[in-house]
């Protein structure tokens, strides 16, 4: 029996806290620092051990996050040296053609965001859409923000919650939920995926629409590159060709071999850095390329941490929730604030089939806010079959929903740190992509969540 002790109550103060400042558009470094020190003293009651909490929170986000920091620092040492070589502009040239203004850029990227995640998920489906399409969607009159919102979308929201075709997410909650196969939980997951999805991707191109009709973002932007002539020689011409090339076979060895998550992520980053060499030995000779590879190299981790850097520090205080890192922080036995208020929330409310349908959201999206959404489907499954055994309720549907609401907020669009890898690859501030897609999950959570009373 979990019980609520005086540090889960002030971390959900100080999380409410942080959210609402992340929500009035200000910086949340020093308060989520602060957060840290408060939640450690009230934990821990020594200040020298709270100190130490602080430092030792800030490693294990750095950690988290080492994978991304450096997949994201050598895309960016590889695009800059194909901008610098003209080799972007050949390679975007091509999609111009399916990219002519912002609404079919937004579905176009969007879909191939898409069935490209389906395939081999969404963080390399990031760095080889993001590198070839984005710069074409943007050139088209589709701004950066809305390019990454579409990403995150399609790709981390979309793609990522329904998981069809790697399986990881319904493998999860259908261990934890007492499913005999995954498919019953895919199966299960269908309706609520296509209600949330597409309420969700409507509202947001909705107001795409109606913010570019407002701000007039494509006839201010439109002639930035009209009628430029490319002149390229034979070597850009070939690194225009290799690239694309390159990052189609990292597709189709992913799918073949099935790599999953970091591997996945290593075979776009080692081939990230040997199209960024080829195109400097190509462009500046092998003498002098030996200058500019490592020039390329530290512009991209000064880019890389740049981004990150805030990101680590704010995301430190989260982890404190999540039972994987709290322990590792606190080098003691915790299991992880945040899922302790779940399971404490789950046993006090009355149960029936509308009290279950609202738990299970609510649970779900407090999972998510830690910022991991596959993190959270051992406990979403769990509560499904709690949820079975006392009221009857579909344990595979009511899983279901868990397992979309959990991915929708963590997995990639609303939590700040978890937006970062598209923020970077698109160039735009990850609180300001965060904020744009939090109106249209929500309104999505809130129709979904009406479905479902009917739907389990």
């Amino acid at each position: 029996m979990i019980m609520l002790q005086m540090v889960h109550y002030v971390y959900i103060i100080l999380i409410s806290v942080i959210l609402l400042i992340i929500f009035l558009k200000k910086d949340a470094v020093l308060p989520c620092l602060i957060a840290i020190l408060i939640t450690a003293y009230v934990f821990t009651h020594s200040f020298l051990k709270s100190i130490q909490v602080l430092f030792n929170s800030i490693v294990i986000s750095g950690r988290e996050f080492i994978e991304i920091i450096v997949i994201i620092a050598l895309l960016n040492s590889m695009s800059k040296v194909l901008k610098d070589m003209g080799a972007d502009e050949l390679i975007i040239k091509p999609l111009k053609k399916f990219m002519t203004n912002s609404s079919t850029s937004f579905f176009v990227l969007g879909i191939t965001m898409l069935l490209v995640s389906w395939i081999i998920w969404p963080t390399p489906a990031v760095a080889f859409i993001g590198a070839i399409m984005v710069p074409a969607a943007v050139e088209s009159g589709l701004p950066a923000v809305w390019a990454a919102v579409c990403l995150s979308l399609f790709g981390n929201g979309a793609a990522l919650s329904s998981d069809y075709f790697i399986q990881a997410a319904p493998a999860i909650t259908a261990r934890t939920a007492g499913a005999d196969n995954p498919f019953d939980i895919i199966k299960a997951t269908v309706p609520f995926w296509i209600i949330m999805s597409v309420s969700t991707i409507a509202v947001a191109y909705y107001i795409m629409k109606k913010e570019l009709k407002i701000t007039n973002y494509y006839a201010s932007n439109s002639n930035k590159k009209k009628d430029e002539v490319i002149k390229a020689g034979l070597g850009t011409k070939f690194i225009a060709f290799l690239t694309p090339v390159s990052f189609l076979i990292d597709m189709f060895f992913i799918y073949k071999y099935k790599l999953k998550g970091g591997n996945a992520t290593a075979l776009i980053g080692g081939t990230s850095i040997i199209i960024m060499v080829c195109a400097s030995i190509i462009k500046y000779n092998l003498k002098n390329s030996l200058n500019h590879v490592r020039k390329y190299i530290v512009e991209g981790f000064i880019f890389g941490i740049k981004v990150f850097a805030p990101i680590i520090i704010i995301s430190a205080f989260f982890f404190l929730g999540s039972k994987e890192t709290a322990s590792v922080i606190f080098q003691a036995e915790v299991n992880g604030f945040l899922t302790d208020i779940g399971i404490y929330i789950s046993n006090k409310i009355p149960l029936n089939k509308i009290s279950a349908v609202i738990m299970q959201t609510g649970i779900s999206a407090l999972l998510g806010v830690g910022g991991s959404g596959f993190a959270g489907l051992p406990l979403v499954g769990t509560l499904a079959q709690v949820f079975n055994k006392a009221i009857g309720i579909n344990k595979y549907k009511i899983a279901s929903l868990g397992q979309i609401i959990t991915i929708w907020i963590g997995g990639g669009t609303i939590i700040p740190w978890s937006v970062v890898p598209i923020a970077a690859v698109c160039d735009v501030e990850p609180f300001e992509l965060a904020r744009r897609n939090i109106i249209p999950i929500l309104i999505g959570i809130i129709i979904t969540v009406i479905f479902s009373i009917v739907l389990v």
